[in-house]
C-alpha cells in the first residue's frame, strides 16, 4: 500500500496504530472487555521521546493480568504480527515487562504531514464531532469580529486566547509572503480556505528517505501537531482535553520554531527544500490552530492582526 493511502481513512496517527493493535487482538482473543473496541479503551499514548515519533501501549501487561512472563510473550507475538504486516509503516520494540513501543517510519510520518497540509483531515474531524453530538453551531456573532473587536467584547478570556490567535495570524502572514515569492502555491491564492494547491511539492523527505525536519524545535512542533490532531480526530473517551492549554502549547511550539528555524535568507537561497518543508509545518500549524480556535474554543481565527 502507498503510504499516502493510509491517511485517506485514518487521519489520526493514534487511530491508525490503534486499528492495527485491534486487528492483532481480535485474532488473539475474543474477550470484549480486554479487546476494548471502543476508542481509547486500552492503553495507548504518544511517547515523550524528543527525537522519535512513537506510541507506547501496555495492552500486553493489561491482558496478562500482571503475569510478567505472559506479558512479554504477548508483546513479542504482537511485535511479530506488526513486523510481518506493517513493517513499512511502523517499527516495533518490546520493553520489559511488556511495554510495546511503536515507532513511525519516516515515509509514514511524511504521508501524515502531506495529509495534514492538504486540509482533507478536517472533514473527518467534523464528521467525528457530529457523531459525538458536539456543538458544531456557528460562532457567536461577537467572535466573528476582528481580533481587536473581539478582544474588547470577550475581556479576560480573549486576552488568554490572544497568543493563540496571534500565532494563527502569524502563520497566515508568512504563508501569504511565501506564496508571493513562489515558494508555495495556496488554494485560490488564499490562506483562509486551507491547504496548498500542490502539497506534493513539499519535500518532507530527503534523498535518503529521512525526514528533512530534524532540528529540536521542528521535532517538538511536529510532536504537538500529532497530539492535537489525535485529540481532535480520535479523542480518548476516558479523558477530556483542556483545549485552551493544548492550543497555547501548540502556539508556543510554533513561536519557538519560528524563532530558531529560518525559512528566508540563506536557507531559501542555499536549501530550498528545507525552506519548503518548514513552510509545510507552517501550513499544518495554521490549519490545526484554526480548527481548535473555531471548533473547540469557539473564537475567531484571524488572518491578520
Amino acid at each position: 500500500m502507498h503510504h499516502w493511502l493510509l491517511f485517506k481513512k485514518y487521519t489520526s496517527i493514534k487511530h491508525l496504530v490503534y486499528i492495527h493493535l485491534v486487528k492483532f487482538l481480535s485474532v488473539y482473543t475474543k474477550h470484549e472487555e480486554i479487546l476494548g473496541r471502543g476508542k481509547g479503551k486500552f492503553p495507548l499514548y504518544q511517547g515523550g521521546d524528543s527525537e522519535k515519533f512513537l506510541y507506547i501501549s501496555s495492552v500486553a501487561i493489561k491482558f496478562s493480568l500482571s503475569d510478567n512472563l505472559k506479558a512479554m510473550l504477548i508483546a513479542q507475538q504482537l511485535a511479530s504480527y506488526l513486523s510481518a504486516n506493517c513493517s513499512k509503516i511502523f517499527s516495533v520494540k518490546i520493553i520489559p515487562p511488556g511495554l510495546i513501543h511503536i515507532e513511525l517510519t519516516y515515509p509514514t510520518l511524511a504521508a501524515w504531514l502531506h495529509s495534514l497540509t492538504t486540509g482533507d483531515w478536517e472533514e473527518e474531524r467534523e464528521q467525528g464531532a457530529g457523531s459525538k453530538g458536539e456543538n458544531t453551531s456557528p460562532l457567536h456573532p461577537a467572535l466573528c469580529l476582528s481580533a481587536s473587536s473581539a478582544s474588547s467584547l470577550l475581556g479576560n478570556r480573549s486576552k488568554l486566547l490572544f497568543p493563540i490567535q496571534y500565532a494563527h495570524a502569524r502563520c497566515c502572514s508568512l504563508l501569504r509572503l511565501a506564496h508571493r515569492e513562489g515558494l508555495i502555491q495556496l488554494v485560490d491564492n488564499r490562506v483562509d480556505v486551507g491547504g496548498v494547491l500542490s502539497a506534493q511539492a513539499i519535500p518532507w523527505l530527503n534523498s535518503d528517505q529521512k525526514l528533512c525536519l530534524h532540528q529540536p524545535d521542528e521535532v517538538y512542533l511536529i510532536h504537538n501537531l500529532i497530539k492535537v490532531v489525535d485529540d481532535l480526530v480520535f479523542p480518548d473517551s476516558q479523558s477530556s482535553v483542556n483545549w485552551e492549554k493544548a492550543a497555547l502549547k501548540l502556539s508556543q511550539a510554533f513561536e519557538n520554531f519560528w524563532c530558531n528555524c529560518r525559512i528566508w535568507g540563506d536557507v531559501k537561497i542555499n536549501s530550498l527544500e528545507l525552506a519548503q518543508a518548514r513552510l509545510g509545518l507552517l501550513i499544518a500549524t495554521q490549519l490545526v490552530l484554526r480548527s481548535v480556535l473555531e471548533t473547540k474554543l469557539r473564537v475567531f481565527a484571524p488572518l491578520e492582526l
